[in-house]
């Protein structure tokens, strides 16, 4: 069973999916209004990472990612001190660009996808955008104001009334009455509201006119915390087992999006909060203002394999701080290319059953709060063991690279040999084995391949198929 740490609930947890044999995963995702650097990568990795534990036991993972494109603003998280900015990041961007805010957004939208295939990552079923779901959105404000959790303040926006969910703060543990008001982008504290807590659900336009939709409350745009809220409920349902974000999320955004949807549908709907820890690149934040953004095609840039990044990830869990350097990236580089030259050289083995041990506790590390560290720890060993046939370790990477999406076996491929070259009854037996591994039932693969070994025919396996010689 898959063990995750629990923000809220503060520690070590079972994932136990409420409905039979679906996990229900909501990944927060990217404002599209900039590339994704390698931080963020990071994070977005985390959801990968549960998903492919969790498919591995057979679960079924609806994964749903928005893509913010709207309400994005640098004065929404409402309680810090200091000057704020009440412009929208997509018009912010727009403007500098010199482009629509759509144009921005779509081309940002394509390279954080770009992005995430270059590391690996698996696309969720959904990728809702904000400015899609308005509708969605409006629905579950009037739900809110209906039920007396919302109301127009002075300026004619929506703001949610804070106090009216007692619980709020038990992801971050902050309390609304230690909670200090924050300034607005002209050094006032905004008097539209009732109580300095409260944010905005739905913003009156004012003389904004991009981005800007028609609603019961006048022209206007969404705050930024209701949309994860809207989508995530329309998408996956009002119980979701399992929400994912930088730590950097867990106030206020995640805060007020519990407070949102635990209130629009009268009970708890994210039964685990998981958080990944924040990148330090060269002992510094990861952020534009530091001058310290890394993208991954700088990474590229040098000369290392995407799936680098993702190998140096793995070298550290998700909840700890890491201080990642090019000194790492070109030592995971290298430890890439090693491990994937030793797969393509085991798959000339004959084939042997995948020493049962190392399969246990690699599955064993990653499903314990995704210790991926340990995970390595033991495929190296595995590399290392003399008494482990070179066809069985081939059997072990191969199976094992479904949890850690490296590649590994990019460089294993031959040419399939003729039909006529195959022996009597082999035919049958690829089919046979291609039908297993579909139905995941390693034992009966394992067995067919021993089965085709002994009539001559060699199996290899890659993300494109069996290949036989």
């Amino acid at each position: 069973m898959l063990n995750l740490y629990d923000t809220r609930t503060r520690r070590v947890e079972p994932i136990e999916p409420a409905r039979a044999g679906e996990l229900r995963l909501y990944c927060c995702g990217p404002t599209v209004y900039r590339y994704a650097h390698v931080g963020n990568l990071r994070t977005f990795l985390l959801g990968d990472l549960i998903r492919r534990t969790a498919e591995l036991r057979g679960l079924r993972v609806a994964v749903v990612q928005n893509i913010t494109d709207v309400g994005h603003m640098a004065d929404d998280s409402a309680f810090e001190d200091g000057p704020e900015s009440a412009e929208d990041k997509m018009l912010v961007a727009a403007g500098v660009e010199e482009r629509g805010p759509m144009e921005v957004a779509r081309f940002y939208e394509a390279a954080f996808h770009a992005d995430m295939a270059g590391i690996g990552i698996r696309p969720a079923d959904h990728y809702p955008r904000a400015s899609d779901c308005i509708p969605l959105m409006l629905d579950m404000i009037g739900t809110l104001v209906e039920g007396g959790h919302a109301y127009v303040g002075t300026d004619g926006s929506v703001f949610f009334d804070a106090a009216s969910f007692p619980s709020y703060g038990a992801i971050s543990g902050n309390r609304l009455d230690a909670l200090r008001p924050g300034h607005r982008f002209d050094g006032a504290v905004d008097e539209a509201k009732r109580f300095h807590a409260d944010w905005a659900l739905w913003k009156h336009a004012g003389e904004r006119r991009q981005l800007v939709w028609d609603s019961p409350w006048g022209p206007g745009f969404p705050g930024w915390h209701i949309e994860c809220s809207a989508m995530s409920l329309h998408y996956l349902g009002d119980t979701i087992d399992v929400h994912t974000g930088g730590i950097d999320l867990r106030f206020p955004h995640h805060e007020d999006e519990r407070a949102q949807s635990d209130c629009t549908v009268g009970h708890e709907v994210v039964r685990h909060w998981v958080h990944g820890e924040h990148l330090l690149f060269e002992g510094r934040k990861m952020a534009k203002s530091t001058g310290n953004v890394v993208l991954l095609s700088d990474v590229v840039a040098r000369g290392y394999d995407p799936l680098a990044l993702r190998l140096a990830f793995l070298g550290s869990r998700y909840r700890t701080q890491v201080d990642l350097s090019w000194a790492a990236l070109a030592a995971a580089d290298s430890h890439l290319s090693r491990w994937r030259s030793l797969v393509a050289a085991w798959a000339e083995s004959p084939s042997k059953p995948m020493p049962g041990s190392y399969e246990t506790e690699v599955v064993s590390a990653f499903e314990d709060d995704l210790d991926t560290p340990r995970a390595l720890q033991a495929l190296r060993r595995l590399e290392r063991d003399s008494a482990v046939p070179e066809g069985a370790k081939f059997e072990a990477f191969a199976h094992l690279d479904q949890l850690l999406g490296l590649d590994l076996v990019r460089d294993v491929g031959r040419a399939p040999a003729a039909p006529a070259d195959l022996p009597d009854g082999a035919t049958e037996l690829l089919a046979a084995r291609a039908a297993a591994r579909g139905a995941k039932d390693w034992a009966e693969s394992d067995r067919l391949r021993e089965a085709l070994a002994a009539l001559g025919v060699a199996v290899t396996d890659s993300p494109t198929g069996q290949h036989w010689s």
